[in-house]
């Protein structure tokens, strides 16, 4: 553990300070850790000159980071460290064409051509019309079936392909493939001025726009050195718990539909509008946008704005206690969420879950418990009861957490109003050669965003991660052995981020 840097969430320091050791070590210090309840938080190349740096982040109880050099060929820490390293090997394959030699199953992740390039990887030839081409694990057998959904649905559905291997009704194999709204937002990052940030960082994933930006904005003030008042903290953490809601409040109703239980789905789906009407309260629109911004909150929450939150939390509480009992009671729901759809705590672990998906089965991870920022260092933090990793459990997770947040909301507007100034400048300067990563809990799990400054202060990388890039697997594991008719349901019960993942 000497090699590894302890670094602080939020907080930059100068390149020249993190620990750069030989491949060899690097392979063999990551995958002890990993294998040894680690997690990776970020994992990717940067480009210095003819160099290839790999840069990794991972947690224990505390934030670690470690780099090394790697050649166009390195070997593959998917092998040696387990499935935590998969998807960000891939990623690293595709967007700069370096091999990760031996991985068990190197496919696309976004379909796009490598930003060097260098020979792809893959074999694509991009310039053709064949989004999607990539190589489909498949089980032989006389009575098994495959059976294709996507990537365009009958929906308004983000576009995703799903490809079951099945035995009659039971799904032996599901393979996800994404990546069809592949936009580029990482390398946009690194070349818009400093003031559109925010407004791209709010749109990586629509429904978590305040985890986005958030995480974007905290990176920005450590970068630039700016102070945040604490009645702005008390806003932004205010409203990142209001997305939460509301997110939650949808997945709950959506759990109901799924399971033809009408009269819970439409009141969940109300109870939602009335907290997106909140984030309009605070912001000017119903998904929080424009409000954070670096050193701040763009519009200050007055006495007024504070009294009508207080008001609507206090109607709604009641409302959201009836409808979960109406949910949670039925017993025809339960037979339904119970045993459908488990990920077990081993298998939970091993993919590296965050979130409710990964607490659901178990995993103890909270970013506002164990990286605090904002207010939620001097916050309690939620128990989960129900960590059976199945349907049910991920429900409950959702419905707790609920409650926790509503706590939370009203715990924070019950404090002295601490007056804060909207701010409006964008003309930071940020600190030239420096690094920070930031962490937030956004309603999914675990949000990240990472950045690295040049001599001149500009942005020379910018690596964002969504917590569906963990959990996307989980997904496909909960369907092993289950009906295929149980697909929706467990969908759901996921909900995870296409456009957040494509990036």
């Amino acid at each position: 553990m000497d090699d590894f840097l302890k670094i602080n969430n939020g907080v930059a320091l100068p390149r020249a300070d993190l620990p750069r050791v030989s491949f060899p070590r690097f392979f063999r210090l990551l995958s002890d850790l990993v294998r040894c309840n680690g997690y990776l938080v970020q994992f990717f190349v940067h480009p210095e000159g003819e160099r290839n740096l790999l840069i990794a982040v991972a947690r224990t109880s505390n934030l670690l980071v470690l780099t090394t050099e790697v050649e166009r060929e390195f070997p593959s820490l998917t092998l040696a460290g387990g499935a935590k390293f998969n998807l960000f090997e891939r990623e690293i394959a595709e967007q700069y064409g370096l091999r990760p030699a031996g991985h068990p199953w190197l496919k696309t992740v976004r379909y796009h051509a490598n930003r060097t390039g260098r020979p792809d990887v893959f074999g694509n030839d991009y310039r053709a019309d064949i989004p999607g081409n990539t190589p489909f694990y498949r089980v032989e057998g006389e009575s098994v079936h495959e059976v294709a959904v996507g990537p365009v649905h009958a929906g308004i559905i983000e576009p995703g392909h799903f490809r079951f291997q099945c035995a009659g009704e039971e799904v032996l194999h599901l393979e996800i493939q994404l990546g069809y709204q592949h936009r580029g937002v990482e390398q946009l990052l690194t070349a818009v001025p400093f003031g559109r940030l925010p407004v791209i960082a709010e749109a990586i994933a629509g429904d978590t726009a305040i985890g986005h930006n958030l995480s974007c904005c905290q990176a920005i003030e450590a970068l630039a050195g700016l102070e945040v008042e604490p009645g702005a903290r008390t806003v932004r953490t205010i409203a990142l718990e209001l997305e939460r809601i509301a997110n939650h409040l949808g997945d709950l109703g959506a759990l109901s539909g799924d399971v033809a239980f009408n009269p819970p789905a439409a009141y969940f789906g109300r109870l939602r509008g009335e907290f997106l009407n909140l984030l309009l309260v605070l912001a000017g629109n119903r998904f929080g946008k424009g409000l954070v911004r670096p050193g701040g909150v763009a519009l200050a929450m007055g006495g007024a704005e504070r009294s009508l939150l207080k008001a609507k939390l206090k109607e709604t509480r009641r409302e959201i206690g009836h409808v979960c009992d109406l949910l949670f009671g039925a017993h025809t729901v339960l037979a339904r969420f119970e045993y459908t759809g488990a990920v077990d705590r081993r298998t939970a672990d091993q993919l590296g879950l965050v979130g409710p998906a990964g607490r659901a089965s178990g995993l103890e991870y909270d970013v506002r418990e164990f990286f605090p920022t904002e207010w939620y260092g001097a916050l309690p933090g939620c128990t989960n009861r129900v960590t059976n990793g199945d349907v049910l459990s991920r429900a409950m997770v959702r419905r707790e957490e609920l409650h926790h947040s509503l706590d939370l909301v009203e715990r924070l507007l019950d404090e002295p109003d601490e007056p804060h100034r909207p701010v409006t400048a964008h003309d930071w300067r940020l600190a030239p050669e420096h690094f920070v990563v930031t962490l937030n809990e956004g309603w999914r799990g675990e949000v990240s965003h990472c950045v690295l400054t040049d001599g001149a202060g500009r942005i020379a990388r910018y690596k964002v991660k969504d917590p569906s890039f963990h959990n996307w697997m989980g997904l496909a594991m909960a369907l092993r052995n289950q009906e295929i008719s149980d697909f929706p349901l467990c969908n759901k019960s996921f909900n995870l981020s296409y456009c957040g993942f494509d990036l």
